[in-house]
């Protein structure tokens, strides 16, 4: 069994060697522990620091991508080096090494093919009630879009089987950690959680600037993923919404035409009525054309997980 841990860096001179002095040496069950770092771009000495403290893989993109693809690349470059399991972590030292073994026993144990590390958010003192509150109403929605039971979805201390690994398709450019648990819930991935504790922070996120930034981009990435996974049920809610209010309309101007006023003055609602239908009308159409393209998706996503295991297949093949 062998477990690679990732570790998506930018900047990360000052904090990698910390991070890596707190990673497990060996775990029961597990054969193989490797280190893997993705250098998204850094302009400091993170990968000369890596080598020297002998980091077993380096991913190096040639300017910053985003965590998102930093992300997907290290998966990718995980599965090449015959990961049986990958875990997730931060390099600035955010989560704690020891949890490790937490993390991946349910997938050990063949309970689940993808692990959460719940932060406990309310117990974590440098985040403010505001943040604290957003990070548990966020979750709380991805639990409802995704039919998952995660309790902290902004996690990205996570671990993936092979098989995890294979299915996962990170579209966004943001983070990956909210659409990787709405895909994993869509494709009926078993997942789960752990608790597990952070460090002290050692420096401010890089990811956002702000939380009403935050809070735009994270919307946005959930609605982006939930309307390609059920978008007949989101654009026919549309549809049925502007038809009713349409149609509520319409009879608001049929009974004042034959009982009040022979609709003198009420040519406005009339008009309204029938844009509001004929805008029903087209979102339910859009929502039956975006399930056909949803399905098309579906197949190639079942194709393209195909060709992975192939390419792997033939990858390890090569190496032998």
């Amino acid at each position: 069994m062998k477990l690679i841990i990732q570790m998506p860096c930018l900047n990360e001179e000052e904090t990698l060697p910390i991070t890596l002095a707190d990673l497990p040496k060996s775990i029961p069950g597990v054969d193989v522990i490797e280190t893997l770092i993705i250098d998204d771009g850094s302009t400091d000495r993170t990968i000369k620091v890596a080598r020297e403290l002998g980091v077993n893989h380096i991913v190096r993109l040639r300017n910053n991508k985003g965590l998102a693809e930093a992300f997907s690349a290290g998966l990718d470059a995980c599965l090449k080096q015959g990961a049986d399991i990958i875990v997730n972590t931060d390099g600035d030292n955010q989560y704690q090494g020891k949890y490790i073994a937490d993390l991946i026993r349910p997938i050990l144990k063949r309970e689940a093919h993808m692990v959460i590390g719940d932060r406990q958010v309310q117990k974590i003192g440098h985040f403010s009630f505001v943040k604290k509150k957003l990070q548990k109403m966020g979750s709380w929605v991805v639990r409802n879009l995704s039919d998952t039971n995660i309790p902290d979805a902004a996690s990205g201390f996570r671990a993936y089987s092979r098989e995890a690994a294979l299915h996962m398709n990170v579209i966004t450019k943001f983070t990956y950690t909210m659409e990787t648990i709405i895909q994993a819930g869509k494709k009926n991935i078993a997942t789960t959680s752990v608790p597990v504790e952070t460090n002290n922070k050692l420096r401010d996120s890089r990811l956002f600037t702000s939380i009403p930034l935050y809070l735009k981009r994270s919307i946005g990435t959930i609605l982006r993923i939930y309307i390609m996974y059920e978008p007949l049920k989101v654009f026919l809610t549309i549809a049925s919404f502007l038809f009713l209010s349409g149609t509520v309309i319409s009879l608001r101007f049929l009974y004042f035409y034959f009982w009040v006023d022979g609709g003198a003055g009420h040519i406005q609602s009339l008009i309204l009525s029938a844009v509001l239908l004929m805008l029903g009308i087209q979102f339910g159409v859009l929502g039956v054309i975006a399930d056909l393209i949803s399905g098309h998706r579906r197949l190639t996503e079942d194709t393209l997980y195909r060709v992975k295991k192939i390419e792997l297949y033939v990858h390890d093949k090569e190496k032998k």
